[in-house]
């Protein structure tokens, strides 16, 4: 047992590593929202619908969620660095393609392209993380990749508004081709060569069809859920749990299943698992209602709006290095409840904002939120992939990332449909413009309240979970450099 864990530092090769698979994880968090704000340049640009241009945002989401265990399979079989590697290449392809394209169904097709890609990088950075460093830097480095993911997901909106008003809608796809170039290079002579985890593995073809049609008729249920035809949402989430059922019933026979479902026995890894989902969703239902609230209640302008949103990711963006390292030393359990706990006083202070209450103080208060994030989140990541042994690894980090995406999708869904709730019939009658500030004050006020309560409900999880030995004071070797 190391007498001195606090001390440990990584080496400047470790901390390369380190960097790479974060340069994935920003990718894939500038991604998830570069795309967003150029959607109406990109439906001006090939004259198509608003309902046609969203696919650009459904398509990539559907590919990349439903993926991301299978991606995890194929890096334990081949080989963590070569799949990895192989990923980043397909996802910077894509996005040439993507810049090039020359109509809205091969952009499209390009975008499918570049979620493979962005499937495979997302699922193995954690199980990498996990594979390459000593369980003592664990938390350390699994908080430098959740900054990067943070800073690219916080930069998307400002980076994609600069370069679709400053150039065209174009570059917010080639700008990821300099990045995945650099990004490749250097994994290609610092990323560690280790033999595949389990190379004599099969893949579950049945579990990725399932799965895939799982995932993909939930997101689009959640997506058309509250449009025009929400009967075709209803529709897709039944046969969505349709193929869940099927799914788990083909995992508990097959031999080498996707997930190893007796992971699940595990109290845990179970809830901090479920954990992961909530916290991902509160986060995600603050950031889709909160520009409504900006710019309808406080009347505030769209791109002052949006540098007022840059508060939760800045918190976020300081606290998750400095919390995974601290859970090193002391355990994750304790800094995951503080996290929960802090987002929990933050959601409290937001569902007291009014038509009145000043931009600074709504500032703090996102800051909070993201703060408390950012301290949770890294330890959260690192206890879940503790829970599991060196052959679920890979499953494991695909799924956490899979949770995460989920937790994003459930949580725009859910908020949408609670403020639908809380505004009453009139919403549905009256364009939202026309709306008393006043009453949609109230109704955002209780899709905070609801996003606190998921917040609680994730602390009630953690308290559940037995306390484990601190990951700085293992003797588990890291990469032999």
């Amino acid at each position: 047992m190391s007498e001195t864990p606090a001390s440990k530092k990584m080496t400047p090769k470790e901390l390369m590593i380190v960097i790479v698979i974060a340069l994935g994880s920003f990718m894939a968090g500038l991604d998830a929202t570069i795309v967003n704000i150029a959607l109406p340049a990109i439906a001006k640009s090939f004259d198509v619908s608003t309902v046609a241009v969203s696919w650009v945002l459904n398509a990539y989401l559907i590919i990349l969620v439903s993926l991301l265990l299978a991606a995890s399979r194929l890096g334990d079989m081949k080989g963590y660095r070569n799949i990895f590697l192989g990923g980043f290449a397909l996802f910077t392809l894509g996005s040439a393609l993507c810049g090039l394209s020359p109509t809205l169904d091969i952009l499209i097709l390009s975008r499918m392209l570049q979620a493979i890609g962005g499937a495979v990088i997302s699922a193995l950075g954690a199980v990498m993380v996990t594979s390459y460093l000593s369980a003592s830097l664990r938390g350390q480095a699994l908080g430098i990749v959740a900054m990067f993911t943070m800073l690219g997901a916080a930069l998307g909106p400002v980076i994609g508004g600069f370069l679709t008003s400053a150039f065209s809608w174009q570059y917010i796809f080639l700008v990821n081709l300099p990045v995945g170039i650099v990004a490749i290079v250097l994994g290609m002579h610092t990323l560690p060569r280790q033999d595949p985890v389990n190379p004599k593995a099969k893949m579950d073809h049945a579990g990725i069809v399932l799965v895939f049609i799982a995932l993909g008729t939930l997101i689009f249920g959640l997506t058309t859920l509250e449009g025009a035809t929400p009967l075709t949402g209803v529709i897709a989430l039944v046969i969505s749990a349709v193929f869940w059922v099927l799914f788990f019933l083909l995992e508990r026979r097959t031999k080498e299943p996707l997930i190893n479902l007796n992971l699940f026995s595990n109290r845990g890894y179970t809830l901090q698992n479920i954990n992961v989902m909530l916290i991902q969703m509160a986060m995600a239902g603050v950031m889709i209602i909160m520009p409504f609230y900006l710019e309808l209640v406080k009347k505030i302008p769209a791109d002052n709006a949006g540098t007022i949103l840059l508060a939760l990711p800045i918190g976020m963006i300081l606290t998750a290095p400095l919390s995974g390292k601290i859970s090193d030393v002391i355990g994750t359990k304790k800094p995951i409840i503080a996290g929960f706990a802090i987002c929990t006083v933050a959601l409290f202070l937001l569902s007291t904002i009014s038509v009145h209450t000043s931009v600074g103080h709504i500032g703090i208060y996102l800051f909070m939120l993201g703060a408390g994030t950012g301290v949770a989140f890294s330890p959260l990541n690192s206890a879940v992939m503790g829970e599991c042994p060196v052959k679920d690894r890979g499953s494991t980090s695909g799924l956490v990332k899979m949770m995460t995406n989920l937790g994003s999708s459930l949580g725009v869904a859910t908020v949408m449909l609670v403020a639908t709730v809380a505004a009453g019939p009139k919403l549905t009658h009256t364009s939202v413009h026309a709306l008393v500030a006043a009453d949609l004050s109230n109704a955002f006020d209780v899709t905070f309240l609801f996003c606190m309560v998921l917040e609680v409900i994730g602390i009630v999880l953690m308290l559940a979970v037995a306390e484990k030995e601190p990951t700085g004071e293992s003797s588990e070797p890291g990469i032999g450099i």
